[in-house]
């Protein structure tokens, strides 16, 4: 299940990182192009009823380290070549023994990328449950709510201090409903300077911190959200506002409404709050997700956090939820 938004061709997403240390990633660069990802998701989700199952981040991080990391190498027959040879029994172990840089690759993309593609179970309109088996994240606006986006990541801004924007700002009308990309727990929710009312959710693998900013004035959340609250993809966590760049709380410092939304790859947790922080470039991402939006409910009888019911719950592994909770927030 793709995306017609891949087709954002001229999309890529990178990432800016810190300082190295010996025992965790300290700088991850993450250029995929819109067009090679679209292909390898479409490899692993045609290739669940074979018997030679494929995974999309096993086939980036193959080209990755055949590109060095450049993927503006990309060729479609390169992609081709290695799903025939998986196709046809070979290990991505066997195809990759001479490849030095493999594993980085592997783990960069991995960190940016798993879950993005899975189980789910799917609700149909008679109120049945469809398993299926596909892309699994959410636009971040919900379904019939417009909103314009460009790439602005790295852009520069003045508030406090000069700095480059770390994240995206998905321009939407006043009290259009944000929706949890992926599940996760919620690490921080109130207000800060910067973003004004702002919640951070950690992907259940500790490995993203999806932070979104800007909320309304005086309404900013979901009902009854708070942090330590296990959110599901698809669900309303907040409202568009244009809170921020203020030290008072629930001022509107910002002219236009919009979302703020990024996205931090945590590969040590010393990397939080800190010079080391890796943020990424989600224009691609967030692009591809155009068409994936979460229908909202607006009766009596909505659940969860009676806001929305989502339209896909993902079939998380159960363990992944007892892993520790870091309550820090970016600031």
């Amino acid at each position: 299940m793709l995306i017609s938004a891949f087709v954002l061709a001229c999309s890529v997403m990178t990432i800016v990182g810190g300082k190295e240390t010996d025992n965790f990633i300290k700088y991850a660069e993450f250029n995929v192009t819109a067009d090679a990802l679209q292909k390898a998701v479409s490899y692993d989700v045609s290739s669940q009823s074979e018997d030679s199952k494929l995974n999309y981040i096993e086939i980036l991080s193959y080209l990755g380290a055949k590109y060095g990391g450049d993927f503006s190498k990309y060729k479609q027959s390169d992609m081709d070549n290695i799903c025939e040879k998986l196709k046809d029994g070979k290990t991505i172990a066997e195809l990759t023994k001479d490849m030095k840089y493999y594993t980085y690759y592997y783990n960069v993309y991995t960190a940016v990328l798993s879950g993005m593609v899975g189980n789910f179970e799917e609700e149909q309109s008679d109120g049945s449950i469809k398993q299926d088996y596909g892309v699994r994240w959410f636009s971040p606006i919900a379904k019939t709510f417009p909103y314009s986006h460009y790439d602005d990541f790295g852009a520069k801004r003045t508030f406090g201090y000069t700095r480059p924007h770390l994240g995206h700002d998905l321009m939407s009308a006043v009290g259009t409903p944000v929706i949890a990309v992926e599940s996760g727990k919620v690490e921080c929710l109130g207000w800060n300077r910067y973003g004004g009312w702002r919640i951070g959710i950690r992907s259940l693998d500790n490995k993203r911190y999806w932070y979104y900013a800007h909320l309304r004035q005086n309404r900013p959340y979901a009902e009854n959200l708070k942090e330590g609250d296990t959110v599901t993809a698809g669900d309303v966590i907040g409202y568009v506002g244009r809170t921020g760049y203020s030290d008072t709380e629930n001022i509107n410092g910002i002219t236009e409404s919009h979302l703020h939304i990024g996205l931090e790859l945590v590969f040590d947790e010393s990397q939080k709050e800190s010079d080391n922080e890796i943020w990424v470039d989600m224009y691609a991402l967030i692009g591809t997700l155009e068409q994936h939006k979460s229908a909202v409910l607006r009766n009596s009888e909505t659940k969860s956090l009676k806001d929305s019911i989502p339209l896909k719950k993902l079939v998380d592994n159960a363990k992944n939820s007892e892993k520790q909770l870091y309550l820090r927030c970016f600031h």
